[in-house]
Formats: structure tokens, C-alpha cells, sequence
């Protein structure tokens, strides 16, 4: 019960930033674009485009956890919580693509450089205040463990870079009148986006593919199984998880006869609850003399 309390203790949490956020970067991402039109501007027209991918990835994870409170279903039995990890993945998709068109722009601005405003500093020194309040918000919700949040986080910090590499083009343009400062800002940006991208879906990837998490370790699941009284082996271990909260496990555990089976069963759950905090287990208690032809 108390891991469904903090659970919904940082998921209300979540919400709360994710809508701050939201707000806070769409009415900027206007402010942003403007801007960028009037000061011919790539380095803030590629900030203010990252900050609708923002505001879009905000809107979409706010979405995620408001389907993900609904309840489960006879066809859905674990509920909607997936869909946080869907929304995570697509953000990061969404990052890949802004970061291939930024590149696709600055290359046509490297072969014909334009005139670039240096007031375009006013307007991305306001850009980087807030992105900085909107990260500080994010990073007191559960961005560590919760994926979605994560994901978000990273389109901010994306932003952050693109307000800094907009204010250092623009004191390059002002100062040396070098203009083409300006998609070299872009580019930087662009890299460390598509990386965090890449990771992000790459993370995400591995949750919808029912990978193991990766701070858990099955060989270490088994030995601590083996040690307990009466088991005689560990077969069909299974690690995924169904959310990036969300850890599950399954195995088959075969003992002796002389066992006393709901009591090894609530030991063994206690143990992997207490060592791997895995609080969905599913544990089948086998005889030494079970048939089992599919086992590992």
C-alpha cells in the first residue's frame, strides 16, 4: 500500500509541473517566433520550433498520465499506464526530426549566410530565464524514474542550449558582424539534441519491448531465490516492466516436498520486494516432479 501511495503521491506531482510547463513554454514559443521572423533569426526560428515540440511534448505527457490514471479493463488488465511510455517514445522521435531540420536549415545558411539581427540576444537571454524556471519545475517532479518526464526534460534542456547558442551567435553577429555564427549555433544545438533523442527513444524502446530494467539484476533475482529454504531450483525468470515506474517479475520456483509453500511464497515476494523493490510478482511453487517441457 505505501508503494501505491508514493506512486500517486509523485504522479499528482507530475501533473502539477507538466501543466506549469505547458503553459509557461507555449505562450514563450509565440514570443520566440516572432522574434525569430522579425531578426531573421535561424538559431531562435530552430529554439522557438524546439519549444513547440516542447509544448506539444508537454501537452502529449500530460495526456499520458491523465489516461494512465484510468482504471484497468477485462481487456485491458494492467490499465493505460503504457501509454506514458508511447508518449515518451514519440517525443523522442519528435526531438530526431526537429534536430534533422535544423540541420537541413543551417546547411543552406552555411552556403548563403543572411543578415541576422543581434537583437535577436534580447529575446533569447529572455528564452534562457525560462527554460531555466521550467527545468527547475520539471526536476522536482520524478524526472529520475519516470520516463515521460524525462523525455520532457530533455526537450527543455534542448531549449536551454538553443537560448544559449542563440545569445552567443548573437554577441558573435553584434561584435564581428559574423553571421554565419548563426546556423553554427544551430548545428551545436541540433547535435545534443538528436543525442538525447536517440537515447530517450532508445530508452523507451527497451520498456515497450519488455526489456529487463537495467538497475536489475536476474542472476542476483536467482541466487537470492536459491538461498531460501527448500527451493531446489529457479526456472522461467522473467524481468520487464510494464511502465518506467512499474517493474514486474515472473518465475517458476521448484521445491522439496517437506515445504510449507505459502510461507516460502511470502518470503520469497517479501525478498524481492525488499532487494529490487519489484512489487508485482507473480511466483508459481512447482513439485521436484513437475513436467515441464518448456522450461529454461
Amino acid at each position: 500500500m505505501g508503494h501505491d501511495h508514493g506512486h500517486h503521491h509523485h504522479h499528482t506531482s507530475n501533473k502539477r509541473v507538466l501543466f506549469w510547463s505547458f503553459i509557461i513554454i507555449s505562450v514563450f514559443m509565440m514570443v520566440e517566433a516572432i522574434g525569430g521572423y522579425l531578426t531573421n533569426s535561424l538559431a531562435l526560428l530552430s529554439d522557438a520550433g524546439h519549444m513547440l515540440s516542447d509544448a506539444a511534448a508537454l501537452g502529449l505527457s500530460l495526456l499520458a498520465f491523465k489516461i494512465g490514471e484510468k482504471k484497468a479493463t477485462k481487456m485491458k488488465t494492467y490499465g493505460y499506464k503504457r501509454f506514458e511510455i508511447i508518449a515518451a517514445f514519440i517525443n523522442g522521435l519528435t526531438l530526431i526530426v526537429i534536430a534533422l531540420f535544423i540541420f537541413y536549415e543551417a546547411f543552406h545558411r552555411f552556403v548563403d549566410p543572411p543578415n541576422v539581427s543581434a537583437s535577436m540576444m534580447i529575446i533569447a537571454f529572455i528564452g534562457l530565464l525560462i527554460n531555466i524556471g521550467v527545468a527547475f519545475l520539471l526536476m522536482r517532479g520524478d524526472s529520475k524514474e519516470n520516463l515521460n518526464i524525462k523525455s520532457a526534460l530533455i526537450h527543455v534542456f534542448g531549449d536551454l542550449l538553443g537560448s544559449v547558442g542563440a545569445i552567443v551567435a548573437g554577441v558573435l553577429i553584434y561584435l564581428f558582424n559574423w553571421n554565419i555564427a548563426d546556423p553554427i549555433a544551430s548545428v551545436v544545438v541540433a547535435i545534443l539534441i538528436f543525442i538525447s533523442a536517440i537515447r530517450i527513444t532508445k530508452e523507451s524502446l527497451h520498456v515497450l519491448m519488455e526489456g529487463k530494467p537495467h538497475h536489475i539484476d536476474t542472476s542476483e533475482i536467482n541466487t537470492i531465490l536459491l538461498q531460501l529454504d527448500g527451493v531446489e531450483n529457479v526456472h522461467d525468470l522473467h524481468v520487464w516492466s510494464i511502465t518506467s515506474e512499474f517493474p514486474a517479475m515472473s518465475c517458476h520456483v521448484v521445491v522439496n516436498k517437506q515445504t510449507d509453500r505459502d510461507l516460502l511464497l511470502q518470503k520469497a515476494i517479501n525478498a524481492i520486494k525488499q532487494n529490487f523493490q519489484i512489487s508485482h510478482c507473480t511466483i508459481q511453487i512447482e513439485g521436484p516432479h513437475t513436467n515441464c517441457d518448456n522450461c529454461n
